[in-house]
Order: C-alpha cells, then structure tokens, then sequence
C-alpha cells in the first residue's frame, strides 16, 4: 500500500512539477505571475480533444496542442501582460484573472458545459514490488525530469538562456548591451505554454474528463509547488511538485485528514515560507538601497 501510494503521488507531483516548471520560467525571467497558465492547460486539453476527434492520432494531436498552446501564449502576453509593464504588481495580477476568466467563458461558449471525454488510450501497465504501475505514471516522471534537466541546460549554456538570465537581473541593462527584451519575454511564454500543453496531455491520460475549469486548482497547485521549491528555480520547481503530490497521496490515504488535504498543502506552504520565504531551494536576493 505504501508503494502504491507513492507511485500516485510521484504521478500528480510529476504533473505539478511540470505544470510549476512553466510558472517559474515566467516569474524567474520576465518578473510576472501568470496566473492564466493553468486555463491554457485547460485550452490545450480542449484542442486535443478536438485534433483527436478530427484525426484519431494523439501523438498529432499533443503536437499540435503544444503550438497552439506556444501561440497562445505569446498572445496573452502582448494583450494582458506587455502594456502592463512598469505597472504596479497588483495591476498585472488583475489581468491575469481577468484572462483567465475570459478563456474559461470562450471555451464554455464554444464547447458548452458538459464534460467532454479526451480518449487518448491505455499505456498499459508494469509490475514493479508487487505492484501494477501505469506506464504514463513512469513516462509523467521521465518527462518531467528530462525537461527539467535540458531547461536548465538550455538556460545556462546557450545565447538564448544566456540572455534570458540577462533580462532577468537588469532588464534595462539587458536593453543597452542590444538584448530583445520583447522577444526574450515572448519566448519564455511560449515555453511556459508548451509545458502546460505537455501537462494537458498526461492529465487527460489520468483522468479524461475535460471543463471548462480543468486547470483551476492544478494550476493554483502548482502555483504553490513552485513556491515551496523555490519561484525562480528550475529544480525547485520539480522538488516542489513531486513533494506535494507525494504528499497529497498520503494525505488520501487516511480517512480522518483526507477531507483537509488541500487545506494541509497550503498549510505546508505557510510554514515553509515562515521558515524559508525564498523556498527550499530559492535564494534570498539582496536589495541595495
């Protein structure tokens, strides 16, 4: 049981991870909380649903998920987040919601209020301890980590990364040595995007059901797993997802706390900012006046 349990929550915590990967990208560089991302997780599984409709191919269909997803959030950024550069946080965080309620009610009035079903099909299973293991828990896992792995590569040793590091210390120093800024922040939206397409697809392998809300509470979720691990921080991000889905998992197994386990997450989180205000695996960054 304990190993089952387990497994499950290295499933969610896999899928926040990602999902989480995607909010760090965007805080870590372009300084703004997206909190639109998880209804373009909600978007992208609509899009699936559709392409395999159309043509019964989910590989097709993730691919083309995933550009869209890039395009759409390209999109929110040049509508919701650029004109608001400058702008007081709390003027950003308004439209943030404000987008995410617009994608909700767009969605809603093009594909009404009845559940859709996303059939992706079964990956079939391993037995590892006595234990069957779905292969898309393992594949979520393999992922999530793959891509953490090739970010943070991709951040520390190529022009791109490199400029995107720029942008995010001094982004009107990174201006004057002849940096995009506008195209680097697009980019890292775009990426974001991709993620939370990614993430569509292995929650709709877990559990098919598709509305117009889908990427409500994942996405506030993974808000919170990439704060524990550290907003900014690519491993943090992993680390922060996969210890609250693990501990998301235990917390269902038992019946007297199971009604409180979204309560108990965010209660970790409280603790850990009190102990650690920068994560666990966040740094403290210090200010000069």
């Amino acid at each position: 049981m304990f190993f089952e349990t387990l497994i499950n929550g290295l499933s969610s915590g896999g899928t926040y991870a990602m999902i989480a990967l995607g909010y760090t990208m965007v805080y870590g560089i372009a300084k703004m909380l997206n909190f639109a991302h998880g209804d373009i997780i909600m978007v992208s599984a609509y899009v699936l649903f559709v392409m395999i409709s159309l043509t019964g191919q989910p590989l097709i269909a993730l691919i083309i998920s995933i550009i869209f997803s890039m395009i759409l959030g390209v999109v929110i950024e040049k509508l919701a987040y650029k004109p608001l550069r400058g702008s007081s946080p709390l003027a950003v965080l308004i439209s943030a919601i404000g987008m995410s309620y617009l994608l909700q009610s767009l969605v809603q009035m093009i594909f009404g209020t009845a559940p859709k079903m996303v059939v992706i099909g079964d990956l079939g299973s391993i037995t590892m301890f006595g234990v069957r293991i779905p292969v898309y828990i393992l594949l979520t896992l393999v992922c999530t980590f793959l891509i953490m792995v090739l970010l943070s590569i991709y951040i520390k040793y190529s022009k791109v990364g490199r400029a995107m590091i720029a942008v995010s210390d001094n982004r009107d120093a990174a201006m004057l040595m002849g940096i995009d800024v506008n195209k680097i922040i697009a980019l890292t939206f775009a990426i974001g995007s991709a993620l939370a397409a990614v993430a569509g697809f292995f929650m709709m392998i877990k559990s098919p059901s598709l509305t117009n809300t889908l990427g409500a509470m994942p996405g506030i979720k993974a808000f919170t797993a990439a704060v524990i691990g550290g907003i900014g921080s690519i491993p943090g991000a992993m680390v922060g997802g996969i210890l609250l889905g693990v501990i998301e998992a235990f917390s269902f197994r038992m019946p007297m706390i199971a009604p409180y386990t979204d309560a108990i997450e965010f209660l970790i989180l409280i603790i850990i900012l009190l102990v650690k205000p920068s994560g666990l695996l966040g740094k403290m960054k210090r200010e000069k006046v």
